[in-house]
């Protein structure tokens, strides 16, 4: 294992355990680090942030994109990438001259371990992916081999300059380490100028950006298109000026099938909980009232309420919620709690937190909102110590129900034995289906829910895949 691969490693397990850690009085912290957990492996490059927003540059994850117009008798290797095949794209594709002195200021970047710095390998094989004029900036991306000591690595750089920048005013201003992605993206905005973000996937796809989900009271999720095309397989959105902007996605599809979808955007740029104006104690004393189970520490409610609204791209406000049930599972604290934006569908989510700050989401729900509060919501547990899903179900009826049972496959009901917090597990097959029942004193059924299969994509919305709501 090389001394790369042994940091890497580290880092990205040290990330995982660090990633939940919640502070009451500022959740700050411990959202932004559980951005973390949306991001691949990668070198960020130094970027300005602007009122406490971020300016960035995020490399998301890919698979094709362009390659250079610069004079045909120029040839170049294959690149190590299918981002950067195909043809440049943006608005200064075909200025030959811009594009040629734009390949000739590509420089490398001092290491941000100390370690030296990287050089330019070879430099007929850079590939110029993107080059376009957006609002008050100039903006390019390459795809460069750059050698440090005795390794040559490939790197996507952003570099922009002012607009109509000759290619001299160009500089570099982030980028990432390739790992052959499926979607590069550039974010750039503040609350009072609002910006724009750039997704860039491959030339044989459609990218849009999407924001501000509905989650409609049938229980689907609406996205709402930002992005308009730029090229073949790239989207612009225009970001107006907002104190609270969503947080965004880009989808790739292809043959109008969905292939890929990632975060754009997140950290400074995605909903808090907490801000000025909102009251985190008004909101958990209403979130608790009618809770089950052992009282949950409010640092670990308020980490979790955070990171739901973090994952369904919901605001603070406006958005109930609901703690239905908290109580230890395999020496950890779980907690099924609801968010439910106004006159929308019911978001149910499963959250465990280890005794070592770490933070897990177990399972996301989309429910139709006509009687959310009286379904049995069931998950699958985790192997203790481990994130693999068991033939274990944990089930929570509601307050009101007497009894509850699980349907397995077509078979017949079997009883659920509950606690005095209306809690209990069963055994379900891994490659069996199953429903949950919940049911009255005098027998009648309250409502049933389908046991979600235990995915653990989180890459999309909540209620995008049939394994994230209930409705077909």
């Amino acid at each position: 294992m090389t001394e790369d691969l042994v940091e890497s490693t580290l880092r990205d397990t040290l990330q995982r355990e660090a990633s939940g850690i919640g502070v009451l009085e500022d959740p700050w912290p411990g959202f932004a680090k559980r951005e973390v957990r949306h991001r691949r492996t990668r070198r960020l490059g130094t970027l300005a942030v602007v009122a406490g927003f971020v300016a960035a540059a995020v490399g998301v994850q890919a698979n094709v994109v362009p390659l250079p117009g610069w004079p045909s008798s120029i040839e170049t290797a294959s690149a190590p990438s299918g981002l950067a095949e195909g043809p440049t794209r943006g608005s200064l594709a075909g200025d030959r001259a811009w594009l040629t002195a734009f390949r000739e200021q590509v420089d490398g970047f001092d290491d941000p371990q100390g370690r030296g710095r990287w050089e330019v390998a070879d430099r007929k094989e850079i590939r110029i992916v993107y080059a376009s004029d957006r609002p008050g900036v100039r903006l390019g991306l390459v795809f460069a081999p750059l050698r440090l000591g005795s390794g040559t690595e490939w790197h996507f750089l952003w570099y922009e300059g002012p607009t109509g920048a000759d290619a001299r005013q160009m500089r570099e201003s982030g980028g990432e380490q390739n790992t052959d992605p499926s979607v590069l993206a550039f974010l750039r905005a503040t609350p009072e100028d609002g910006g724009f973000a750039i997704a860039i996937g491959p030339p044989d796809s459609t990218v849009t950006i999407i924001g501000e989900p509905h989650y409609s009271p049938s229980g689907r999720v609406e996205p709402r298109q930002m992005g308009v095309p730029d090229g073949s397989g790239v989207a612009v959105a225009v970001l107006p000026p907002s104190r609270l902007p969503s947080g965004l996605l880009a989808r790739v599809t292809r043959d109008g099938d969905l292939v890929h979808q990632e975060r754009l955007a997140g950290g400074a740029f995605g909903p808090s909980f907490g801000l000025p104006g909102k009251s985190t104690d008004t909101v958990l004393d209403a979130a608790v009232q009618g809770a089950r189970g052992p009282e949950l520490d409010r640092t670990i409610l308020t980490d979790f309420i955070s990171t739901a609204l973090e994952e369904s791209c919901l605001p603070p406000t406006g958005v109930a919620v609901r703690l239905l049930w908290s109580g230890p599972v395999q020496g950890q604290t779980a907690a099924l709690f609801t968010v439910q934006p106004t006159d929308g569908g019911v978001i149910a989510y499963v959250m465990r937190s280890g005794t070592d700050g770490s933070r897990w989401t177990d399972m996301r729900l989309l429910l139709p909102a006509e009687g959310a509060q009286r379904r049995p919501i069931g998950w699958r547990l985790r192997a203790e110590g481990s994130q693999t899903r068991t033939d274990k179900v944990m089930v929570v009826a509601p307050a009101d129900a007497a009894t509850a049972s699980v349907t397995i496959g077509g078979g017949t009901p079997v009883p659920v034995p509950l606690d005095s917090s209306k809690a209990g597990t069963v055994t379900v097959p891994l490659d069996q289906s199953a429903t949950v029942t919940a049911y009255s004193a005098d027998g009648s059924v309250l409502a049933s829910t389908p046991v979600p299969p235990g995915t653990d994509d989180s890459s999309g919305l909540p209620g995008d895949t049939p394994g994230t709501r209930v409705v077909p």
